[in-house]
């Protein structure tokens, strides 16, 4: 299994934390997001993961290395100062991801899930992992029904971070600087998106208020 960790971001919400730090290596508890999203995936059985690097990114090559420390073989897609935001960083890094369906996790998010099950419908191009609208957030951003993903009025539910793709979902698209969210709004209007609901710990570590809840939480 081929994976990909989105960890280009400057982090502008997380500042001063990441004024001198990439996001992905913010700690949670002593150990970083994007150390523990390695562990989780190489307990998930993935073989090679691919890190997109933006912002401090050599902090992140330092760090990880060639991921032998776990069990992986870890491989970098360089933007720096050119950051292709979700979309065209998944969209650059096509190459070194393989024919097969792939894993996507954004760095900044703190959770127990495990990849296991959850696989993409036959019919689908895409499978999200979706959580209760956390309190932060005003409107969610999809909803689900009988396991497909659906865009509504009034959406209950927030995409994790935590995706798998076939390759064909971005075979439309071009090089370049572009979000994700509309292209996985348009294939949920198609039908092409499955999804799972995971309601176990989920955290958008997204400011330094919430990273200080979340180490005073496990600190207590």
């Amino acid at each position: 299994m081929i994976a990909m960790i989105l960890a280009a971001g400057r982090g502008e919400r997380m500042r001063p934390v990441t004024d001198k730090l990439p996001k992905a290596l913010v700690e949670v508890a002593g150990v970083s997001l994007l150390e523990r999203h390695l562990q989780m995936l190489s307990a998930a059985g993935a073989t090679t993961v691919v890190i997109n690097l933006g912002w401090c990114g050599e902090q992140i090559v330092d760090r990880v290395g060639a991921g032998r420390a776990f069990g992986l073989h870890v491989v970098y897609s360089p933007e720096y100062e050119n950051v292709l935001e979700t979309g065209g960083g998944i969209q650059r890094a096509l190459p070194l991801l393989g024919s097969e369906p792939f894993w996507v996790v954004n760095a900044d998010i703190y959770t127990d899930y495990r990849i296991g099950d959850d696989v993409i419908a036959a019919d689908s191009s895409a499978h999200l992992v979706l959580v209760p609208r956390p309190q932060h957030k005003k409107v969610g951003d999809f909803d689900l029904r009988d396991g497909k993903v659906s865009n509504s009025p009034d959406p209950s539910l927030t995409f994790s971070g935590i995706a798998c793709y076939r390759p064909q979902f971005f075979a439309d698209c071009k090089p370049g600087r572009f979000p994700l969210a509309p292209l996985l709004r348009e294939a949920a209007d198609q039908g092409a998106v499955s999804g799972s609901l995971f309601e176990g710990l989920w955290e958008d570590v997204g400011t330094p208020q919430r990273l200080a809840r979340i180490n005073s939480s496990l600190a207590g």
